[in-house]
């Protein structure tokens, strides 16, 4: 006998079985970096642009390590916005050598409005680019960065996202996590999108745009999550955003469980505020369009509600026994052995990835600890959608600082190759 409820728990259980199936099958095609030739002749102009507030401890490793990049140093320029700074930050980083700009604004206060406000003033330059790319303060970058972005830019790519790596994963069980997650994400999303030929999600740092891009569209991103607003702006005009798993960027990964909150309760805020935006829109021209790019869009945008739903539905399945409201059709649909395996992998994808990558053995260990990151996003997601609304930044505190002589393989800090031979600046003989 049909209860009411099937009518909700039914379709519901169906959206399960999508999402479970469509992001296990896309993993695998993660797994693998596809061949491509590349284009090392330096050709396209940068301006490297750092949004900092109050970044003194770690502002000047990173301009020093933007001095040393294997790229021609008359291609590129080093542009720090000191944005609402009450400490040395615009001092630090003009001594090391990059060009400051001080920003002002206590209304308009976050990396978005920064970014606005640097990207006009670019506009009106007498020196022109043809591609800005972004930083955050507390990063280091790998010397290739601006060889790879180049490559990519030459081959008609606009709109690019490089690899986000970490530069911190042994220092606590959180900064270890964390640098799991991202690690895990970069192949079985980022790569496993682009090798399908998807739009990927630009990661607020180590990301490339070609200014025509900007110059016609605007940024206008000015949300807690500018880089995926966006990102979904630009794919509502039919321009994706491609990934680059070899332009590597080392970012500082939370120390403490408290600042991990923060950090991914804004993002949750964020990404409610753009679904709320964009999902309809994408929809809309995903359907018309008949484009499959826009409509993977949309289940990225959509996947904090999917986690919310199923969440509901984990708990409504624990009181079946108690009150039997709905019928269980997962089941019906894939046998119990098909949803085992399913997730076994969903443990098994991370393993894959750390020994991909060489993973060190404290974040082998910190593997154990692995599931309370996963899980406690269900609180973090459902507070940030109750917050959904609530604009105000909240800036996350950076105090690791290191040398890219500490993170950087000591090989790959001078020039190896043939091919960036000629191309090393000056300051890294």
């Amino acid at each position: 006998m049909t209860h009411v409820f099937d009518y909700v728990m039914i379709p519901l259980q169906l959206l399960i079985v999508f999402f479970t199936i469509y992001y296990f099958v896309i993993s695998f095609f993660g797994l693998k970096q596809r061949s491509e030739e590349k284009i090392y002749v330096p050709k396209h102009s940068f301006a490297i642009v750092v949004a900092a507030h109050n970044e003194q401890a770690v502002i000047g490793p990173l301009v020093e390590n933007l001095h040393i990049l294997n790229y021609p140093s008359e291609l590129y320029d080093i542009h720090v916005i000191a944005d609402n700074c009450q400490d040395q930050t615009a001092a630090i980083a003009r001594e090391h050598g990059a060009l400051v700009h001080e920003r002002v604004n206590p209304t308009e206060k976050g990396k978005g409005f920064a970014m606005e406000w640097m990207f006009n003033k670019l506009f009106r330059m007498e020196k022109q680019y043809d591609a800005v790319v972004v930083f955050d303060a507390d990063n280091l970058v790998h010397p290739d960065f601006l060889l790879e972005m180049n490559s990519r830019l030459c081959k008609g790519e606009k709109i690019i996202q490089g690899y986000l790596d970490s530069k911190n994963p042994d220092d606590t069980w959180i900064s270890g996590v964390f640098s799991i997650s991202f690690w895990v994400v970069n192949h079985v999303w980022h790569l496993a999108k682009y090798n399908l030929g998807l739009s990927s999600v630009l990661g607020g740092t180590g990301m490339c745009i070609s200014m025509d891009i900007l110059r016609e569209h605007g940024w206008g991103a000015t949300c807690l999550t500018e880089d995926m607003e966006f990102t979904m702006k630009a794919l509502l005009q039919g321009i994706p955003t491609t990934w680059a798993h070899d332009a590597i960027v080392y970012d500082e990964k939370p120390l403490t469980f408290m600042q991990s909150w923060r950090q991914r309760k804004r993002w949750a805020q964020g990404h409610f505020d753009v679904a709320g935006r964009y999902l309809g829109r994408l929809l809309f021209e995903g359907l018309r369009q008949r484009n499959l790019v826009m409509l993977d869009g949309i289940i990225h945008l959509f996947q904090p509600y999917f986690l919310i739903l199923s969440t509901t539905f984990v708990f409504s399945s624990y009181l079946y026994s108690i009150t039997p409201f709905y019928t269980n059709i997962l089941y019906d649909i894939l046998p119990f052995e098909v949803w085992t395996i399913i997730g076994i992998g969903q443990y098994i994808f991370p393993v894959l990835v750390l020994a991909k990558i060489h993973a060190s053995k404290k974040s082998w260990c910190y593997m154990l600890l692995y599931p309370v990151f996963v899980y406690s996003w269900i609180p973090i997601t459902l507070i940030g959608f109750w917050h959904r609304n609530d604009h105000e930044w909240s800036h996350t505190q950076h105090t690791r600082s290191m040398s890219y002589r500490d993170v950087l393989v000591p090989e790959t800090t001078q020039p190896t190759t043939a091919r960036n031979m000629a191309f090393t600046k000056e300051s890294a003989k």
